[in-house]
């Protein structure tokens, strides 16, 4: 089985432009449906099979799809109202975190995690109620042009709600042809009516880590996701840095919704030692799996790691080994608290599921899910900040707390 982990939000936050990430582990490339990682059947799902069966559930598809062939006002699209049987079956299990795609949201999906997107140009992630929440509007793209600002709530696509709606669904819809327009309807906290703004959509590809030396030797790495193309860029920051003759590093993972688990790993590995254990994950049935430090190199300055209540998946799971290791001081605000691990399922009709399979846990045995993590420095961001979609370095009060932390090292 060729295994790709994600670890994101609300997320996952897939991380897009709209961007959208999650923590999600392994691709099949056979029909994974009731079978068991030792390859047997899964005894609950030919219960549930069973059950169906019992209570003749084509036939009631049947006398449905006719009653609505004959009363409803439109005419109705069967492979539509197909996909939309399975995707009400995943549904089902009350886990937003697990989802049936279509053939077109599957590849939509693999497109995501390049770094390359056409969209409105803005990080998004969905909370537990299912909100889905515009976390990064990106400077001078598409959706900050339009007014979008982070924490702005997307309540309409095109005059479709988004309650119920899934993250990689919204975000497939807002996604299009650079030059296309698509209509938003958005709430913004403390406003009293809801906002329509109409965005045209670009090509949009953006880098993940960007860094620079600040005073004082000090290095800054910011990171907004984890995508194939974050681990490299990351390690070349480091080592840059590290050239310039750093004396301590501020690794800024607020806003990160997550990504690749073998990108974090990938990361953690520049900094842990050796052999070091990363991250483990444990699935229903005990089997355990582990990430091991795998570089020889480490980080020989003091770090803080900036969090917040958007750092989600990938992000704690990076934050919490360097915090359990005490190889970095926790700085900002609690984190958002998915310690959950997804799993994709292709299917041989190039449907998919990401399905929730297992949970993650940081070295010292601790799963997060719903807990978060908590700062060592609890710093909350000024308050005139937050609707800035840039801040400056030297205004940035989190920042400054973070290299105060390092130089009082």
């Amino acid at each position: 089985m060729n295994k790709r982990f994600f670890l994101g939000l609300v997320s996952g936050m897939v991380v897009a432009t709209l961007l959208f990430t999650m923590i999600a582990c392994g691709q099949n490339d056979d029909n994974a449906l009731n079978v068991k990682p030792d390859g047997s059947g899964n005894a609950a799902g030919a219960e549930l099979i069973k059950a169906l069966n019992e209570r003749n559930y084509t036939e009631k598809i049947e006398n449905i799809l006719t009653l609505l062939d004959y009363y409803y006002i439109d005419d109705i699209d069967a492979e539509k109202a197909a996909e939309g049987i399975y995707a009400g079956l995943v549904d089902s299990l009350g886990d937003v975190y697990t989802t049936y795609y279509t053939p077109e949201e599957y590849i939509e999906f693999n497109e995501s995690s390049a770094g390359r997107y056409a969209g409105v140009g803005s990080t998004v992630s969905q909370d537990a109620q299912g909100n889905i929440i515009f976390v990064k509007p990106f400077k001078d793209g598409p959706a900050h042009k339009a007014g979008i600002l982070p924490g702005d709530i997307l309540v309409e696509i095109e005059g479709e709600s988004t309650i119920g709606m899934d993250l990689t669904e919204a975000v497939s819809k807002v996604k299009g042809d650079p030059g296309t327009t698509v209509k938003l309807k958005i709430f913004h906290s403390g406003d009293s009516d809801y906002k329509e703004v109409v965005v045209e959509r670009a090509f949009i590809e953006i880098p993940t880590v960007e860094y620079q030396m600040l005073a004082d030797k000090i290095g800054y790495i910011a990171v907004t996701e984890f995508d194939e193309v974050t681990e490299k860029q990351f390690i070349e920051a480091v080592d840059d840095l590290e050239v310039q003759g750093m004396q301590g590093l501020v690794v800024d993972l607020r806003d990160n919704p997550g990504g690749l688990l073998s990108t974090v790993c990938g990361m953690l590995s520049r900094i842990v030692p050796k052999g070091d254990m990363l991250v483990y994950m444990e699935d229903k049935y005990g089997q355990r799996e582990e990430h091991k430090s795998n570089n020889g190199k480490t980080v020989n300055v003091p770090i803080a790691v900036l969090i917040n209540g958007n750092s989600a998946s990938a992000s704690e799971v990076f934050a919490g080994a360097l915090q359990d290791y005490g190889l970095a001081k926790l700085v900002g605000t609690q984190s958002f608290g998915k310690g959950i691990v997804q799993t994709l399922l292709p299917m041989k009709d190039g449907s998919a599921m990401k399905v929730t399979i297992s949970r993650y846990f940081t070295p010292k045995g601790v799963c997060i899910h719903g807990i978060a993590l908590k700062p060592d420095v609890e710093v909350e961001l000024d308050e005139d900040l937050k609707n800035q979609v840039t801040i400056p370095i030297e205004e940035d009060n989190q920042i400054q707390a973070a290299v105060e932390q390092l130089l009082g090292q």
